[in-house]
C-alpha cells in the first residue's frame, strides 16, 4: 500500500453536515480531510480525532480576495486574520488561500497587495501556520506572491489539477512552483469550453478524477518529479449546474458516490506510487 494519506475536502454539495461527511470519509477508507467551511471547526476536530483522522488544512474564504490588491484591502486582511486565528484554535497549521477572484479586471500585482499579504503572512508565521497559495484564475498575483514571498518558510503553492486545465490552459505550474508545494486539490475537468479561449467559472467542474480528460499518469510523474511526498488531498463536488457534469453523480446515493471518490483516489495513488518505484529502480 502506499505511504501518503488520502484526504477529502468537505464540501455542502454532499448535503451532510461537516461531522457527518467527516465521519463518512472515514468508514470509506479516507485518512484525512480539509473543511471548506469556517462553520464548527472544533467539532470538526474533535470527531477526526476520535476517528484517528489527519485534519489537512482549512480553505480560506475567498470572496474578497481582490480587495487583497486594493486600496479598501483592510477588510480582506481581517478576515484571514480571523481565518488564522481559527486555524491555530484547532490547531490545523496549513491553510490555503486563492490570491484573486475575477475574469474581468484591469488590477495587476502591486505593493499594495505585497504589504497586505505580509501583513497576513507574518501574523501566520506567528501563530505557526503555513500558507499555501493555490492557483486559480489571475496565475500573475499567485506568481508575483511566490516570488515576493519566496524567502518565507511558511509561504508555498496548492496546486489545483482542474484549476491547471482550465484557468491556466494546462500550463505546467509544478514545472514552476513544484519545488515550494504545500498541499493538492486533486480533481478532472473538460479544460476551456470555449474555442475562443475565454475562461469562465463555468469551467471548473471538480470533476472525480479519471471522469475528465486530465493525463493521470502525467500529473503523477510530475509530483513525483518535484518531490512531493505529502497527503493526496482531494476536491471534488457532486452537485453543480456547470456543463451539467454532476448528473451522474447526483443519481448514486452520497455513500456509494463517497465510495467512488475512495476509489478514484486508490487509482491515483497508485500511480504515484507505481512512478515512484520506476524511479527508484532506475
Amino acid at each position: 500500500m502506499w505511504k501518503r494519506k488520502l484526504c477529502l475536502g468537505t464540501s455542502k454539495s454532499f448535503d451532510l453536515t461537516t461531522e457527518e461527511q467527516i465521519r463518512l470519509f472515514a468508514e470509506t477508507g479516507f485518512e484525512g480531510f480539509f473543511t471548506d467551511s469556517l462553520e464548527n471547526l472544533k467539532e470538526c476536530r474533535q470527531v477526526g480525532d476520535s476517528l484517528g483522522m489527519l485534519y489537512q488544512s482549512i480553505h480560506a474564504p475567498f470572496g474578497n480576495a481582490a480587495k487583497m490588491w486594493r486600496d479598501d484591502c483592510d477588510v480582506a486582511v481581517k478576515e484571514l486574520f480571523e481565518t488564522l486565528e481559527k486555524c491555530h484554535e484547532v490547531e490545523v497549521d496549513l491553510l490555503v488561500c486563492h490570491t484573486w477572484i475575477s475574469f474581468d479586471y484591469d488590477d495587476k500585482p502591486n505593493e499594495v497587495g505585497i504589504e497586505a499579504w505580509e501583513k497576513v503572512i507574518s501574523r501566520a508565521k506567528e501563530l505557526g501556520v503555513r500558507i499555501a497559495l493555490e492557483n486559480t484564475e489571475g496565475e500573475e498575483f499567485l506568481d508575483a506572491l511566490l516570488k515576493a514571498f519566496s524567502d518565507r518558510d511558511n509561504v508555498g503553492f496548492c496546486l489545483d489539477t482542474g484549476h491547471e486545465m482550465c484557468y491556466n490552459k494546462s500550463r505546467d505550474l509544478l514545472a514552476l512552483y513544484g519545488d515550494r508545494l504545500f498541499s493538492t486539490h486533486i480533481n478532472d475537468n473538460l479544460g476551456i469550453r470555449d474555442y475562443n479561449g475565454k475562461i469562465t467559472w463555468l469551467d471548473d467542474l471538480h470533476l472525480l478524477p479519471f471522469d475528465g480528460i486530465a493525463d493521470w499518469e502525467d500529473v503523477a510523474k510530475r509530483l513525483n518529479r518535484c518531490g512531493y511526498d505529502g497527503p493526496l488531498t482531494f476536491e471534488l463536488i457532486r452537485r453543480s449546474s456547470f456543463r451539467n457534469q454532476s448528473l451522474k453523480y447526483e443519481r448514486l446515493d452520497i455513500r456509494e458516490y463517497i465510495a467512488e471518490c475512495y476509489a478514484r483516489a486508490c487509482k491515483f495513488a497508485a500511480f504515484c506510487e507505481k512512478f515512484t518505484l520506476d524511479k527508484s529502480t532506475k
